[in-house]
């Protein structure tokens, strides 16, 4: 017989029939006699329920040592989630938080549908039997009173104290129908089992309830099991086993059977969102996001939970437990209202949530840390004298030709890794590689952005007088620290340290996978010359497994997000940055409008120019615009004719497809950023016609008109409300370096701040300088002694030489 104690929900169903199985009739259920509606396929990837079928998650993994980084957490097969007192209940600590609760069941509903095993180690018992025998007691207790004292004396009732055991006893069963009623919406079933510290030191108990566990995972049910409270008798201080965590509270519970049954994670949930490095609450308290065995030592441990027996020390010493039986574990919070709707799955997908325990201690710095260094090295680098910061940047632009073969060689590595795996389309190997000619021409743009820093912090741009021996003054200043996250082009990284450097902002910098050779010699080569006046660490470099999405939470150390890549991307962190700041554009979706007067040579050239160039920029064109005289003429067959020569597949918008009788295909949006040899032909009456579909279509990048008529041209250029609009001019000129600002660290359609590419100016923000002589605001009160004046004072000259 069985000496753990198990029930099973009412879980199959059929017509006309209720089955309920008893505890000692688990073991003999097969996998055959399951109902052809509910089944599972351990040995593939298909799972049907209800006729249903879904593909589940590739889990495949041998236990023995935990996972290294979070991103691993994702192949986590068998996961064991224990809930705190704190989580199940209500803030009165009598009854269940119902909403948190179901919540946590579904989101152990999906992993369960994905193919993991799951398993839920609850607390909850007692509060649930608190608030049912306190209700028992008061409907007693007012009958009692009605039928002797009168109405009169009800308020006077006193409730008992109720003892913990017995609470646990009135209170088991409730919480375990309220699982089986949540678990059973997604169509899953529920076991309860009861343990006791006893239970885990006997051997043939021990035997019995692994083997119950592995059956009910067998059977894709989910395990529900919580300490036997109404037996259990207090737990002993300092009674663990030689290896062995006795179970004293629920979080070693969840531990020993992490250990016990292999289990790959174990998710700690509580009322706080990890551990941190001193008291939650307190000032200077961080959460620690990743903890290794032996850093207890920079921890202090508060005061336990409001409910519960286990505080943080607890957890932790259970986490290690775990952790050293080889299952990773994450403490979290599982109480939060914004983030407890999906903190298991969050987990489960790698995500910053809560502190990650690991055995593997990291070489360099924690991205948090090398975000504090390089706000340190920023502030440091503002510091200097605009000409020390110049010279850093022309030492950099020599680094780049002198170093020209060390860098060309890693480039190498790259093309070759990604030639190799076949990840990357030809536009983007096009963006990796690195040339001479590249290299030449980035040490240029380096020298220009040197040159062009020398009046850039610390310049004065208004100064009052406020009133005598009072004075303002408005002068730049860098933003902060910048996170610049760029795909597959390592010429960007040098580029935009020069910008940060210039304008004296701290700088992290997260490349591409496919650029790590390449970035890690710039970034090498960076530090070189940042080394040269002190600040070495204002450009970081982050090399640790961070997600974007990761990076972008960190809003309490970076200041400003630029994003450098694909549409996809940029749209993923302006998503993903709640709180910081995104520079940058989500499409290049740029026009040429061809106008009735327009050059038959000119168009041509700028069309070939603007598409076939580099059709992967942002600035590439995507849509052609031309005026309906302009159809059927010599114009337009020559524009079809280059198109063709240069192999552009043509999509035709709506109107220019009713002109035709055999038409390319019409296009599906005339929102399409194509990133290729590709472009949608339209065809508008008018200027004003053009100017509508820009507005309406475009992304408010880089819009083009070719046209002879000088009023038509500036009627254009006054109203299209883009961030750079040109005429009889290539969209490919809207760049940094054509520009003349030396470089960009990207191309901005916002309204607020800088707009279009990017260089020193828009990395820079502004502050108030005050200078007083014992000034008071009450002086200049309708009886006080000083007036404001708010007079204008010349602006200073700095010397540039």
């Amino acid at each position: 017989m069985m000496l753990c104690r198990a029930a099973l929900s009412p879980c199959f169903h059929a017509p006309g029939r209720f089955l309920l199985f008893s505890p000692w009739s688990i073991a003999a259920i097969a996998r055959p006699s399951l109902p052809a509606h509910n089944w599972v396929l351990k040995n593939g990837s298909v799972r049907c329920w209800s006729n249903i079928p879904f593909i589940t998650v590739p889990l495949s993994r041998t236990h023995g040592k935990s996972f290294a980084h979070r991103s691993e957490l994702k192949h986590a097969k068998r996961i064991v989630v224990k809930l705190g007192s704190a989580v199940v209940t209500r803030g009165d600590e009598c009854g269940l938080a119902l909403g948190r609760l179901a919540s946590i069941v579904e989101q152990v509903s999906m992993l369960q549908n994905q193919g993991r095993e799951m398993m839920i180690v609850t607390s909850g018992a007692v509060a649930f039997g608190k608030q049912r025998l306190r209700h028992e007691i008061l409907l007693s207790q007012s009958v009692r009173q009605a039928l002797h004292s009168g109405q009169n004396q009800l308020k006077d009732m006193a409730i008992p104290v109720l003892e913990a055991r017995a609470c646990a006893a009135a209170g088991q069963s409730g919480l375990m129908a309220l699982y089986e009623a949540m678990f059973t919406q997604y169509s899953i079933c529920a076991a309860q089992i009861l343990v006791t510290n006893l239970d885990f030191h006997d051997e043939q108990k021990r035997r019995n309830l692994n083997g119950t566990l592995h059956e009910l995972l067998r059977m894709n049910i989910v395990p529900i099991i919580n300490t036997n409270d109404a037996v259990v008798p207090p737990p002993e201080p300092n009674s663990d086993l030689q290896g062995v965590i006795s179970v004293k509270d629920n979080d070693s519970l969840a531990a020993r059977l992490a250990v016990e049954m292999k289990t790959d994670l174990l998710i700690v949930l509580s009322d706080v969102e990890g551990l941190f490095d001193s008291p939650p609450g307190s000032d200077d308290a961080k959460l620690i996001d990743i903890f290794y065995p032996g850093d207890q030592q920079s921890v202090t441990f508060g005061t336990k939970s409001r409910v519960g027996m286990g505080g943080m020390e607890a957890k932790v010493k259970a986490a290690l437990w775990a952790l050293q039986g080889g299952t990773s574990v994450v403490i979290a919070n599982g109480t939060h209202p914004k983030i407890s709707g999906h903190v298991i799955t969050d987990i489960v997908e790698g995500k910053k949530v809560g502190t990650f325990f690991s055995e593997v201690k990291p070489a360099g710095p924690t991205v948090e840390q090398q975000a504090e260094m390089a706000r340190a090295g920023g502030r440091t680098l503002a510091a200097l004298q605009p000409e020390q910061r110049a010279d850093i940047i022309y030492h950099l632009a020599d680094l780049l030709t002198d170093q020209r073969e060390e860098i060309l060689l890693a480039n190498k590595k790259d093309m070759e890794e990604a030639e190799n795996k076949g990840r990357l389309a030809l536009p983007f190997m096009k963006r990796l590689s690195l040339s001479t000619s590249k290299l030449n021409s980035l040490a240029i743009g380096l020298r220009q952005i040197a040159a062009s820093s020398q009046d850039s912090v610390g310049r004065v741009i208004r100064r009052t007088r406020i009133a005598k021996d009072l004075e303002l003054e408005q002068v730049t200043v860098p933003i902060g620290v910048l996170l610049v996250i760029f795909e597959s082009r390592p010429d960007c990284l040098p580029q935009v340290s020069a910008l940060a450097i210039a304008s004296g902002n701290g700088l992290l910098l997260k490349g591409g996978r496919e650029a790590s050779h390449s970035n890690q010699i710039l970034h090498h080569l960076t530090q070189e010359a940042l080394s040269i006046h002190g600040v070495k660490d204002a450009v970081q470099l982050v090399n640790t497994r961070e997600e974007v999405e990761d990076l972008c939470r960190l809003d309490k150390l970076i200041d400003l997000i630029i994003p450098r890549g694909s549409s996809q991307l940029v749209r993923d962190i302006q998503k993903a940055a709640k709180g910081i700041p995104v520079m940058g554009h989500s499409e290049g979706i740029c026009h040429v409008y061809v106008d009735a007067d327009a050059s038959v040579e000119k168009v041509t050239r700028i069309v070939r120019d603007s598409k076939c160039e580099y059709p992967a920029a942002c600035n590439a064109l995507e849509t052609l615009l031309i005026h309906r005289d302009q159809l059927r003429t010599p114009l337009f067959d020559q524009i079809i004719d280059m198109l063709r020569v240069e192999q552009v597949k043509i999509h035709a918008g709506p109107r220019f497809a009713s002109y035709l009788t055999f038409s390319p295909s019409e296009v599906k949006s005339l929102r399409t950023e194509y990133g290729d040899l590709e472009c949608c032909i339209e065809v508008v009456d008018s200027v004003q016609e053009a100017i509508e579909h820009i507005h309406k279509y475009g992304s408010s990048h880089t819009d083009v008109i070719v046209t002879e008529n000088e009023k038509t041209a500036e009627y254009f250029l006054q109203h299209v409300d883009s961030a750079c609009v040109f005429w009889n001019a290539s969209t490919r000129f809207s760049d940094g370096y054509r520009f003349g600002l030396g470089a960009e660290v990207g191309i901005s359609t916002s309204r607020i701040h800088a707009r279009g590419p990017v260089g020193i100016e828009g990395l820079l923000t502004t502050k108030w300088l005050l200078r007083g002589d014992n000034h008071v605001v009450s002086d200049f009160s309708e009886h006080g002694s000083m007036k404001y004046l708010h007079e204008n004072l010349p602006i200073p000259q700095r010397n540039t030489n």
